[in-house]
């Protein structure tokens, strides 16, 4: 089985920094796409960034020039760095990949970590 695991969040004020990080263990052979998502209480899940195999990175608007996401291929971990934090940043932050098993047939399938909490305080 795969599982990612996060860890990282908490509570910060406006302002300030934190860091969220996720690492795919289990029976992997690969890991694709890695991304961070976030969902506050009453909206829709958003992707927030993303991170391909070959490094290409995508944000959201919200985020651009505040959050940088980063991906040590080696250990399939995956670091969201937020920096200049907002109250509007409070949501549980979900880590997301795509995964090919190592068990036959080897599709690649979706996974989602069980989220962590960040709150920002105005």
């Amino acid at each position: 089985q795969v599982h990612l695991v996060e860890s990282g969040g908490g509570l910060v004020r406006a302002g300030g920094s934190l860091s969220v990080s996720c690492a795919a263990s289990g029976k992997i052979l690969s890991v694709n796409d890695m991304g961070w998502y976030r969902q506050a209480p009453g909206m829709q899940r958003e992707l927030v960034a993303s991170i391909t195999t070959g490094g290409s990175t995508n944000y959201a608007d919200s985020v651009k020039g505040r959050f940088t996401i980063s991906r040590d291929y080696t250990k399939n971990t995956v670091v969201l760095l937020m920096n200049s934090l907002k109250p509007e940043d409070t949501a549980v932050y979900y880590c997301n990949a795509d995964v090919v098993p190592l068990d036959w047939p080897r599709r690649s399938s979706n996974y989602w970590g069980q989220g962590t909490q960040v709150t920002v305080s105005s």
